[in-house]
């Protein structure tokens, strides 16, 4: 098993460099082919207008978006690396987590950049990372500000007996195995149980052996509150550079509401995420 697709967003108004770079090593290290990917749409006025005036409104919005995406596929030409199989450029006047969510079925997984924080996204302009892991049937790999290149010397699997755990290993198993170090961790809550979270990972250690992945095992004995916390410390421990983990989150209306540590991984670590629902 290996990735053959690695597909890149890119954003307007962004830096874009450091998914480029990110993205064109991981393409040159599987011998995949690369897809930069960009979009964004027509942001309403706050007033309202008709007749003609809408109408040179909504062509001059029009004409500037494809501008910007012109410059982005220029952009992307000139960074992405040479060492992908092949490069191809795709984008569209039209919202971007909508847009990515349908063009993931080319790609084995997306990367994309960290959004800063808890700022507001943006739908015209930027994706959602929330919607899209939940939507896209594919994982996302989010890389936080300061990430220009992807070191798989170690690689913590972020391991909760869950389907979107199973999946998410799954998807990274290329990653896993051309990794230096893998280590499996159970972060315990509250109410688990530590024979059980352990007989669990010690499983799933088992399974990355027969794909000749060696793998050791991490769960502490200690419930903790504070999960992801928790993950970051023994992150931090094993020198993990990526962490691979489930994504979890519910629907509230149109909006996906994301669980403790999912949330933490897309806004807030330091490390590049592995999702996958």
């Amino acid at each position: 098993m290996t990735y053959r697709t690695v597909m890149v967003n890119l954003v307007v108004d962004q830096p874009n460099e450091r998914c480029i770079a990110v993205a064109s090593d991981l393409a040159e290290r599987f011998e995949a082919r690369i897809i930069g990917i960009a979009a964004a749409d027509f942001s309403p006025p706050l007033y309202f207008t008709t007749g003609a005036q809408a109408e040179r409104l909504l062509e001059e919005s029009h004409n500037a978006i494809k501008t910007s995406l012109g410059k982005l596929e220029a952009e992307f030409f000139k960074l992405v690396g040479q060492g992908a199989k092949s490069v191809e450029w795709r984008s569209s006047v039209e919202l971007p987590t909508r847009y990515l969510a349908r063009q993931a079925r080319a790609a084995d997984f997306i990367v994309m950049a960290q959004p800063v924080g808890n700022a507001l996204i943006d739908p015209f302009e930027r994706v959602n990372p929330n919607d899209l892991v939940m939507q896209a049937g594919r994982p996302l790999l989010l890389v936080p500000e300061g990430v220009s290149w992807l070191g798989l010397r170690s690689v913590l699997v972020a391991w909760k007996d869950s389907p979107e755990s199973r999946r998410a290993i799954a998807a990274a198993l290329p990653l896993l195995c051309a990794a230096e170090r893998v280590t499996v961790a159970g972060i315990l809550e509250e109410s688990d149980d530590y024979s059980a979270s352990l007989a669990g990972v010690k499983d799933v250690v088992n399974w990355l052996s027969c794909h000749d992945v060696a793998a050791t095992e991490v769960v502490a004995n200690e419930r903790v509150k504070d999960v992801p916390g928790a993950l970051e410390k023994v992150a931090s421990n094993v020198g993990a550079s990526i962490i691979v983990a489930g994504a979890y989150g519910h629907s509230r209306l149109r909006e996906w509401v994301m669980g403790g540590v999912t949330r933490h991984l897309i806004t807030s670590s330091t490390r590049c995420a592995f999702l996958c629902r």
